[in-house]
């Protein structure tokens, strides 16, 4: 299961120290209204008091139709656009892009990440410079409204939560109107292009690309290094192992163990 450090260079956050603290990332997620109120009780001159319990770097831009309710601190350099609702406990960095209609709630945006256009982030992390093209969301609870259980093969831990959203690395991409569904974890560089999906409770290991239109059903573990090609599915509750390629259109019904080009309905291995 990737841990804190598997996921995050920390030297990228003022939530660095905090962040150490936990060895996965959603269980940062219930104190960080009051790492914000600590953090912003300590900072320098250089950040401004905007509102109650709200502290905006000097260098930052906050629009003036912004919503944003404290506990919040937005980082230097950093961009609130037109109609961005920031509902607390968002701790966003420096450079990052916080968007038109934007929407953040329970959170933590490393620098240089991108929200730049009607995304939804709630009870998330998103890792330095990763980016959400506009429309992506990330979904926090599931439809059952019970635990989230992030599932990585055999390992299954109960977050003890009900609200959880994305968890991202580094360098992650999202593409447009995308979906990451709860307790989904995202590894470093990984893809998730136009229009896919990645179900409840799922692990994706770092570099995995999900092309357009794919779906990663929910409790599915995916390797570091594979490709999931153009409209595949990849059913619920299987592993699939590192540097496969699934054609575009396969339908996975079946665990994957063993490296190499799956393709068709049901997917089966031709070289």
């Amino acid at each position: 299961m990737y841990t804190i450090t598997d996921l995050y260079d920390l030297s990228h956050t003022l939530a660095g120290e905090y962040l150490s603290c936990f060895t996965y990332p959603w269980e940062a997620l219930s104190g960080l209204a009051d790492c914000i109120r600590a953090l912003g009780a300590s900072l320098d001159s250089d950040y401004l008091p905007f509102a109650p319990e709200v502290w905006v770097h000097k260098t930052a831009h906050v629009a003036p139709t912004a919503s944003i309710t404290g506990p919040c601190i937005i980082g230097p350099d950093t961009e609130v656009r037109h109609c961005a609702f920031i509902r607390g406990s968002a701790l966003v960095g420096g450079g990052c892009v916080v968007g038109n209609s934007v929407e953040l709630k329970n959170v933590i945006l490393f620098d240089n990440v991108q929200t730049p256009h009607y995304n939804y982030v709630g009870d998330s992390i998103l890792g330095y410079k990763s980016h959400m093209g506009a429309g992506s969301i990330t979904s926090n609870v599931k439809s059952d409204k019970t635990h989230v259980v992030v599932t990585d093969g055999a390992e299954r831990l109960d977050t003890g939560r009900k609200k959880v959203g994305a968890m991202l690395g580094d360098f992650v991409e999202v593409g447009c109107n995308s979906v990451l569904n709860p307790g989904a974890v995202i590894g470093d560089g990984c893809i998730i292009n136009t229009c896919a999906s990645v179900d409840h409770d799922c692990v994706l290991e770092d570099f995995v690309h999900i092309a357009v239109g794919a779906h990663v059903a929910g409790t599915v573990s995916v390797g570091a290094g594979t490709w999931i090609g153009a409209g595949a599915t990849v059913s619920n509750n299987l592993q699939i192992c590192g540097s496969c390629m699934i054609g575009a259109g396969a339908v996975v019904i079946k665990s994957i163990t063993e490296s190499g080009t799956y393709v068709g309905v049901p997917a089966e291995k031709i070289k």
